[in-house]
């Protein structure tokens, strides 16, 4: 019951999910092998908003529903400039790093799959992204969104500075 309201929320916010990984983990206990589950899920609203979430569970749809609830709590906000990014970007995390460029408009989403749902989910459809080094997907993930981060971090540095040239008498 408690899932089904989760859905209906993110249904309503107009936001939209992409499983990018699952993965079986065990674990050894007294008694023998623990198997579990462990979900890699992106969330977006196609007009600049993504986060992604991980999620445990014994079975697949519960470790889904919590990596995207988990998803919802870590949104972040993108500037767009039109369908592409305003500006080159590197980003790191990890040992994973990736680089991320505009492209003219018709080009579409060129990446690997971790980054092409991220890309995809915060409504960006044209860029050239490259995965360099680690090409674990939470990583990836991570990274990707890191560099998106930094794009808004430069937009609202760039608009103080304006503000503060306009204020100078």
């Amino acid at each position: 019951m408690n899932a089904k309201r989760i859905e209906d929320d993110s249904q309503q916010r107009g936001l939209s999910d992409k499983v990018v990984d699952i993965c079986r983990v065990s674990k050894v206990v007294k008694g023998g092998r623990h198997l579990s589950f462990r979900a890699l899920v992106v969330i977006g609203d196609g007009h600049g908003r993504v986060g992604a979430g991980i999620g445990k569970a014994d079975a697949i749809p519960d470790a889904v529903r919590k990596a995207t609830s988990f998803g919802e709590k870590s949104l972040v906000s993108v500037p767009l400039h039109g369908p592409s990014i305003p500006f080159v970007v590197k980003a790191k995390y990890g040992a994973a790093l990736v680089l991320l460029k505009p492209a003219p408009e018709g080009t579409g989403i060129i990446a690997g799959t971790s980054m092409r749902a991220i890309l995809d989910l915060v409504g960006i459809k044209d860029v050239v992204a490259k995965s360099l080094g680690s090409q674990n997907p939470i990583n990836v993930v991570r990274a990707t969104i890191e560099a998106l981060r930094q794009l808004s971090t430069v937009r609202r540095i760039r608009n103080d500075e304006s503000t503060r040239e306009t204020s100078i008498p």
